[in-house]
């Protein structure tokens, strides 16, 4: 496997988790912060979910438990912090924000990092599977305009010196189209690389993590 799909995967940093729409004038009403935290704590949220939830909530006239949200927090990350949750969250490119307890973290870490190692290879698939799609397009643009003007060089009324032109101009394109081509080849050699790759990491992880 290419080494660099590894020190990828390596070097990726933890990113804290994207902030979305927080808690509804019902939920702030409601006033279970000790559910709310464990809910968030499940989803793997860090403590600052908890400013979100206090800047929403503080339009109804509410103020969070904040001790009451930590607690439940608590009990809800040991639902996070599983190996399998941190390989789901590195294979599918999500950041992870240091929020596992150091007990938990020890397991959940080296999952996480392992599931960064297969998101980089399929993404090298995905990418190179771009490029080729990319390419293919350009030739078929590149047959496009070599048919124009070979229409072009058919017309009547032309001069020698404007079919010179047209000739030269078709040669041209025709070597760009030559050099898309290579590039088109090489890509495609590239998909067959990352598609070894790909197969590569699950067959590694397989045993660890189960077929997905």
């Amino acid at each position: 496997m290419r080494l660099w799909i590894i020190a990828a995967a390596g070097a990726g940093s933890l990113l804290g988790l994207a902030s979305c729409a927080t808690m509804s004038e019902e939920q702030c009403l409601a006033g279970d912060w000790g559910g709310q935290g464990y809910s968030d704590g499940a989803s793997g949220l860090s403590m600052s979910r908890l400013d979100e939830h206090a800047e929403a909530c503080a339009k109804h006239g509410v103020v969070p438990d904040a001790a009451a949200y930590r607690a439940g927090r608590e009990q809800g990350l040991p639902r996070y912090c599983t190996p399998a949750n941190g390989f789901r969250a590195g294979r599918t490119g999500s950041g992870y924000g240091g929020v596992c307890p150091a007990y938990l973290e020890a397991d959940f870490l080296p999952a996480y990092r392992d599931g960064q190692i297969v998101h980089a290879a399929e993404q090298a698939l995905t990418d190179a599977r771009g490029r080729v799609e990319s390419l293919g397009r350009e030739l078929e643009h590149l047959d496009e305009k070599i048919t124009g003007k070979q229409a072009e060089l058919r017309a009547e009324g032309l001069t020698d010196a404007q079919r010179d032109q047209i000739r030269d101009r078709i040669q041209e394109i025709r070597r760009e189209r030559a050099n898309a081509e290579r590039d088109w080849r090489r890509a495609q050699e590239a998909v067959d690389e990352a598609e070894r790759d790909v197969r590569d990491v699950r067959w590694r992880f397989r045993d660890d993590y189960g077929s997905w």
